[in-house]
């Protein structure tokens, strides 16, 4: 037996709560892990409160993300002894994920740990870290540079949004963080941020073309936030969206597009291929500051995970919460 936080539906209800469970619940074949730390993200408090649809199977682990040691495995790629990080593929959402002290998923989730990295450092950056990273990389691969200006980071005192300013400000970019929380200026020019912008600045209807600002920008709220960033961004400047805490609509025309080449790229953390988390997770080793990183870590146990998740849903949370499911 092992602790868990389990999600189960009885005539129709929805209830999570921390229970101890067997390794029997767990899938039958792919490796077993022994969890030390998860995380919660944005979907993860949205599976846990049912405020949307993102459990599909009863009974179920949520929990996106895990990092922990494998303890037995039937992937010869990976050996009892590894460690190991776990970002999406669906767990918490078709397969049990990491809540718990135990998971057991198929060895093409698993990403080795960085030597330069402990599973706490992995999961105090978590899927939101890699997202980040991932958007980095985008940027880059479009061949945005420090010179060309600045990139705006929208929710920046969030999860994805706090990483990426330390992220980019460790290239050398110089970086506008958008917030709602007048509070969290002082903290996001710790990380780096070169200057504050005033959520409420974006998050209105704008014009369709508005003065050109950003060389690059990394959305993680969508609606009219990220309307504006690609309004605002200039001539062949890169968007790379990767959120919907703000709304999963896009109330944009083409102009931005057509008249200005703006590149607007979608990216995905939960279904991407090997290369590009390999290439995430060598960016974080290599580029994140793990001292500054412990300073965006609020660090919760099991227990406190359902108390927590409206809070995150209504975007209350600076930083990143940790999860340590073994107290």
């Amino acid at each position: 037996m092992f602790t868990a936080l389990l999600a189960t539906k009885e005539n129709g209800t929805h209830s999570v709560d921390v229970t101890a469970i067997d390794h029997s619940t767990l899938a039958d074949s792919g490796v077993l892990i022994k969890v030390d730390y998860s995380t919660i993200n944005y979907k993860d408090a949205l599976a846990v409160t049912a405020a949307a649809p993102i459990v599909r199977t009863y009974p179920l682990v949520p929990g996106i993300d895990l990092a922990g040691t494998v303890e037995e495995s039937d992937d010869p790629n990976w050996s009892v002894g590894d460690k190991v990080v776990v970002n999406g593929w669906g767990m918490g959402e078709g397969h049990s994920g990491g809540l718990a002290q135990y998971a057991r998923v198929p060895g093409s989730f698993l990403v080795k740990l960085p030597q330069s990295m402990t599973t706490r450092h992995a999961m105090a950056i978590g899927t939101a870290g890699y997202t980040a990273a991932l958007c980095v990389d985008a940027l880059e691969a479009q061949g945005v540079t420090p010179d060309d200006g600045a990139i705006l980071v929208t929710g920046a005192s969030g999860g994805v949004g706090s990483v990426a300013v330390a992220l980019l400000a460790a290239r050398g970019f110089s970086v506008a963080a958008s917030t709602g929380k007048p509070d969290a200026a002082d903290y996001l020019k710790r990380l780096g941020a070169s200057s504050i912008v005033d959520r409420n600045t974006l998050s209105e209807a704008g014009k369709p073309l508005q003065a050109e600002q950003w060389a690059g920008v990394v959305d993680a709220v969508g609606g009219n936030t990220l309307a504006n960033a690609c309004a605002q961004t200039r001539y062949g400047g890169v968007v790379t969206a990767c959120g919907l805490a703000e709304s999963a609509s896009l109330p944009a025309t083409v102009m931005p597009f057509i008249l200005r080449g703006v590149i607007l790229r979608g990216v995905d953390s939960v279904m991407a291929p090997s290369e590009p988390r390999l290439s995430a997770w060598a960016r974080l080793a290599r580029d994140m500051n793990l001292d500054l990183l412990e300073t965006m870590v609020t660090e919760i146990d099991l227990s406190d995970v359902c108390d927590v998740a409206p809070d995150v849903l209504a975007g209350k949370i600076t930083g990143r919460l940790l999860v340590d499911v073994n107290r």
